[in-house]
């Protein structure tokens, strides 16, 4: 096996869900910037995988089917990354219907909201154009606001006022997640684990677990490297797979103009040496790396 690439991100969006380039963008950019190995993580969704696939050509990056789910239940709220399913698989489409009926829920929910609790509309066609969209949801409508004046930036929009709106039940569980990845022939991983919901950072024996309970639906891997994450946070993600030998993934989250986070920046650059799990992932999903 040759050695691994030092350029691979499996964490990234494109305008199928909140990021602000098209998959036949991001297809160009990873290889510009020399990625070997990269996959393509929209919420709720697995269309721009087809579309990638349909566009790879000779010398193009190594490309991994991916999604990311947005779950929750009654210990807290979870972003689960699935790998190397089968898109077509009816597992899957089920997970990915019911995950974007609940995404569509709330998008209308948060906008009735904003219209009782602060009085802010926008013109239908706005509306129309919003729902239109693949998986719209709050950057979206944060750019919304921006443009009509209500919020001085996406960031304080979603932070000032979309927040203010909560779901309790909207969301499905982490252990449906986990399942409908398996049953697709995927690779259910822990995305950015130690990040709850809004700034909630879980440490220590409560990150041991949350990764515990969740190993016992099925879990297979961590996103160890992260761009959100200090030194420190990537030595205790790579401390937690090994313990319960897991998978170790790298991902920048990378959204395009909706995040100031760059393409590639994921925290690992080999330098320390390889984890065994990353091999073990790239190995079992016949990734030649």
């Amino acid at each position: 096996m040759a050695e691994l690439p030092l350029k691979i991100d499996l964490h990234m969006h494109s305008t199928v869900s909140d990021g602000t380039d098209t998959p036949q963008e991001l297809l160009k950019k990873v290889s510009s910037a020399g990625m070997t190995v990269f996959s393509v993580t929209d919420h709720d969704a697995v269309k721009a995988g087809g579309v990638i696939r349909g566009c790879l050509k000779d010398g193009d990056p190594q490309f991994i089917q991916g999604a990311e789910f947005s779950c929750r239940d009654g210990e807290g709220k979870y972003h689960i990354l699935g790998y190397g399913f089968d898109p077509e698989n009816g597992f899957v489409n089920d997970l990915v219907e019911r995950a974007h009926g609940l995404r569509m829920k709330k998008v209308r929910a948060r906008l009735d909201f904003l219209e009782s609790e602060f009085g802010f509309t926008f013109p239908k066609e706005e509306i129309d154009r919003l729902l239109s969209q693949d998986n719209p949801g709050k950057p979206h409508i944060g750019n919304l606001m921006v443009k009509y004046g209500y919020a001085v930036s996406k960031e304080s929009a979603i932070k000032d006022y979309i927040d203010r709106k909560h779901f309790k039940n909207e969301y499905i569980s982490p252990s449906e997640a986990i399942e409908g990845i398996i049953k697709g022939g995927g690779i259910p991983v822990l995305a950015h684990p130690f990040f709850g919901s809004g700034d909630e950072l879980i440490l220590g024996e409560d990150m041991d677990k949350r990764v515990k309970r969740l190993v016992g639906y099925g879990l297979k891997g961590i996103e160890s490297f992260y761009s959100g994450f200090s030194a420190k946070l990537i030595r205790d993600a790579l401390d937690l797979s090994e313990k319960h030998g897991l998978y170790v993934t790298a991902g920048s989250d990378y959204h395009g103009k909706n995040k100031l986070v760059i393409l590639g920046d994921t925290g690992f650059d080999g330098s320390d040496g390889i984890p065994q799990g990353m091999r073990r992932f790239f190995k079992d999903l016949n990734i030649n790396v």
